[in-house]
């Protein structure tokens, strides 16, 4: 399995940017995906998820109405459009799969993730 996030930069407070990941190796209409973010020295937080169909989305408190998680299963690609970006969203952005179809299942492949970085 192999999850890899692309789309990351150096971007300007108030800039949007938008992430992919693309997925293989797995039946990826069946998962589901999240995004996740890793400052420095700061523990790894969620950001987003969305369902194996794309129509249950949920949001980090911080991210909502400014972040958006999109897929595409014919295309094994997961997105994070990124508005109104602030100088505290910057960090490491990964996304994660887990078994939609498995009741409570945990996040078990997780990609290498994408730099953003917010200047003020």
């Amino acid at each position: 399995v192999q999850l890899q996030a692309s789309g990351g930069g150096l971007v300007q407070a108030g800039d949007s940017l938008r992430l992919s990941c693309a997925a293989s190796g797995l039946p990826f209409s069946t998962y589901v995906m999240g995004w996740f973010r890793q400052a420095p020295g700061k523990e790894r937080e969620f950001v987003a998820a969305i369902d194996w169909i794309g129509g249950s989305t949920s949001y980090a408190d911080s991210v909502k109405s400014r972040f958006t998680i999109s897929r595409d299963n014919a295309k094994n690609t997961v997105y994070l459009q990124l508005n109104n970006l602030k100088p505290e969203d910057t960090a490491v952005y990964c996304c994660a799969a887990r078994p939609g179809l498995v009741p409570r299942s945990s996040y078990n492949y997780w990609g290498q993730g994408t730099q953003v970085t917010v200047s003020s």
